[in-house]
């Protein structure tokens, strides 16, 4: 059994929870993980770079000189790629960076990915994100009474204004209701820390061990 520290919105440890280990998918999965966080960061890429090639240079086809006798290498017309000011030999256009993933595909790179974070400790479940105002000092002191050092990526279940606000102005940690969490975001941050509903939404998007 997986063991997952629980806090209260004080900072104050809580009874812990125990996660049945038959429900973590971590003999497989690994391919899967690596191709959906390539495809969530190439569709994260703008993909609007754009260069102009010689045929897109203003210009006229007027030869510069003759081609024999001044002494100069022979040059055609100015918008030529080894002229200054002149096109850009095969460089960029707008493109499409994105990739097409399989449904199953991503599911399984969830389960494997939210898998890898309860079984190595990184899950903090707080009871409930209460608290008497949406300050950022108070998201601070919680975050480390309860140990979290590094990056952290705060969850709820539902999207909850307070504490975006509260996490807004934190340089180590973002914030993301469960519907909106993806593998790309799990795995970037080292701790996911969230309320009770927020971590069941989470475990209720996990595949079962029989999905191949």
């Amino acid at each position: 059994m997986a063991t997952i520290k629980t806090y209260t919105a004080a900072g104050e440890a809580a009874a812990e929870l125990q996660f049945d280990d038959a429900k973590l998918v971590l003999d497989r999965g690994a391919q899967a993980l690596k191709d959906a966080v390539t495809a969530i960061r190439n569709a994260m890429r703008a993909g609007t770079a754009c260069t102009k090639g010689k045929g897109e240079v203003a210009g006229s086809n007027k030869k510069p000189w003759k081609q024999k006798g001044t002494g100069n290498a022979r040059a055609g017309f100015r918008q030529s790629p080894v002229w200054r000011g002149g096109g850009v030999a095969h460089g960029p256009k707008p493109r499409d960076y994105s990739q097409k993933i399989n449904r199953k595909v991503m599911q399984l790179a969830f389960t494997r990915a939210l898998s890898e974070k309860i079984a190595a400790g990184d899950v903090v479940v707080v009871n409930e994100f209460a608290f008497a105002e949406p300050k950022t000092k108070l998201m601070a002191a919680l975050l480390k009474k309860a140990g979290v050092d590094r990056t952290a990526l705060v969850v709820t279940a539902k999207e909850d204004e307070n504490v975006f606000r509260m996490t807004a102005n934190l340089a180590r940690a973002a914030y993301v209701p469960a519907c909106a969490a993806d593998v790309y975001s799990i795995m970037r941050f080292k701790k996911l820390v969230c309320d009770q509903a927020g971590f069941d939404a989470l475990v209720g998007r996990m595949v079962g061990k029989e999905t191949k």
